[in-house]
């Protein structure tokens, strides 16, 4: 192994998923699981393989398809899953279960009511029984940084005896400050010396994951684990995108330290994920937010102009974000269109580049210049459609007074169903309409409209979260030119959700 090197760990599938509304589909992670391959992240957590049905098909796609990357399952240290992990891993070229059980006194004691030495027993017996599906196996100890040192040191003594090759250190809580994390995995790495890799996985409760990371890193750790744009639980993950360029841009500091990433296939991974799960970061996000290289200041803008590296300590072009341009139209052909999806991260096969084409080129008969973000957006929509129960067919809307009429043609069974409804706004009556035609109640609980790129013409990008039948909320995402129509759209994906989740 190359001591020098950074193991990129990304649970941007699993833990990321477990944002609240970050939920996707077997289409939607295979896509993202591709583009993780593209920017060369060394090991890719594909999901939670016992969670349910449709993670241990997620999983199972993915080890199927991927090809140098190690896919891993996160499992419990119980048997059923592990078992599930490795039933789902078994396609893969490079596999790994990442199994894991709490070490901290107040998890030990209140949530798994189980004395020390049981949770020793139950993390050795785990590792073996995991060993016996793949070789590539890693233990965390849940809440580490809230864990006694000396029963760290035990429990990774016999972690590493049991055949463990990966320790995880995480701070399950984001508790810890990069003084309190240096010492810690120092210890740790000073103690398990070369028999087993350290890792670490923040979190971002208190703001520091990714300063966390990297004094972590600085200490000995040689893995670190995180999601693209920072999402997962709570205040999220410590974000991939900043720890790489941490250490590519302050050589002076982490030398000979290096990551595999490749760079500029960071802002298209961040769109990307951003586009399906309908989170985007904030304006101020370190590298992959829309001000990161955005400049108001007088005094900023004189600067750049003269000499970037003034006020630009990374280029924009270093993580792949090019400047927007029209570079295709209505009479584009298919052979260009195919050149661009290229050069925007997009590798499909022939059935998938013709339907994609085909909403090119509506998407050009109406809006006058296409830009990248259109493209990324179209495309990403297009690909991570799986058949849907209820579409959309025709949309006519009148608003006039304190009431908005909706009128609405869906395609079910194949059967074209119209009816129209009131509402208090478009919106409203619109969402009204489709709970008439397919009889299923829905509550929103949110909703959040965005555009794609920019013009009065910009395609309209609408999220929404519903709760149907007081069941719990699901995510539906709407893109269109016509801002109705993209909010029609995206209930509709909320139901069709919905059924595939309750109904099956």
């Amino acid at each position: 192994m190359d001591k020098n090197k950074i193991i990129i760990f990304d649970t941007t599938l699993r833990d990321g998923e477990q944002s609240p509304g970050a939920s996707m589909n077997t289409a939607e992670k295979l896509q993202i699981a591709l583009q993780l391959e593209r920017l060369g992240v060394d090991v890719m957590e594909a999901g939670f393989a016992a969670a349910s049905p449709g993670d241990f098909d997620a999983v199972n796609q993915i080890a199927k398809q991927a090809s140098n990357i190690t896919v891993c399952s996160l499992a419990r240290a119980v048997e059923r899953d592990i078992k599930a992990a490795g039933e789902a891993l078994a396609p893969a070229k490079n596999k790994r279960i990442h199994t894991f059980i709490a070490t901290s006194p107040i998890h030990m004691e209140y949530k798994l009511k189980m004395s020390p030495d049981e949770v020793i027993k139950r993390a050795v017996e785990s590792i073996k029984y995991a060993k016996t599906f793949c070789d590539d196996v890693e233990f965390s100890c849940e809440d580490a940084c809230r864990s006694e040192m000396s029963f760290l040191k035990e429990i990774c003594d016999a972690a590493i005896n049991a055949g463990a090759k990966t320790l995880n250190i995480p701070d399950t809580v984001g508790y810890l400050y990069p003084e309190e994390i240096t010492a810690r995995i120092s210890e740790i790495v000073k103690f398990v010396g070369d028999r087993a890799i350290i890792s670490v996985h923040n979190h971002n409760d208190l703001g520091m994951a990714t300063a966390n990371s990297l004094a972590a890193i600085k200490a000995g750790a040689r893995q670190v684990e995180g999601t693209i744009n920072g999402i997962g639980e709570r205040a999220g993950n410590a974000a991939l995108e900043e720890i790489v360029m941490a250490i590519k841009t302050r050589q002076d500091v982490f030398a000979p330290l290096y990551t595999d990433i490749i760079s500029k296939e960071i802002y298209p991974t961040s769109r990307l994920i951003a586009s399906i799960i309908g989170i985007e970061p904030q304006p101020n996000k370190a590298i992959v937010g829309k001000n990161a290289f955005a400049h108001e200041s007088g005094i900023h803008q004189d600067g750049v102009l003269k000499h970037k590296e003034t006020y630009e300590i990374i280029s924009a072009e270093s993580i792949g974000l090019e400047k927007n341009s029209l570079v295709l139209g209505k009479h584009s052909g298919r052979h260009a269109f195919k050149d661009k999806l290229a050069s925007l991260g997009f590798d499909l096969d022939s059935d998938a580049l013709n339907k994609a084409f085909e909403k090119f080129k509506e998407l050009a008969d109406k809006k006058k210049e296409i830009f990248d973000d259109d493209i990324r957006a179209l495309v990403a929509e297009e690909i991570t459609k799986i058949p849907q129960a209820y579409e959309i067919t025709a949309l006519l809307q009148s608003s006039g007074g304190s009431l908005a009429s909706a009128s609405i043609s869906i395609k079910h069974n194949d059967e074209i169903i119209s009816d129209s409804a009131l509402g208090n706004g478009t919106a409203d009556a619109i969402f009204k309409v489709v709970d008439r035609i397919s009889g299923i109640s829905g509550t929103l609980k949110d909703y959040k409209v965005a555009s794609v790129s920019q013009g009065k013409d910009a395609l309209a990008k609408v999220d929404v979260k519903v709760e149907f039948e007081g069941k719990t909320a699901v995510i539906g995402h709407g893109l269109d030119i016509d801002t109705m129509m993209a909010s029609a759209k995206a209930y509709v994906g909320a139901l069709n959700s919905y059924l595939r989740i309750h109904k099956n």
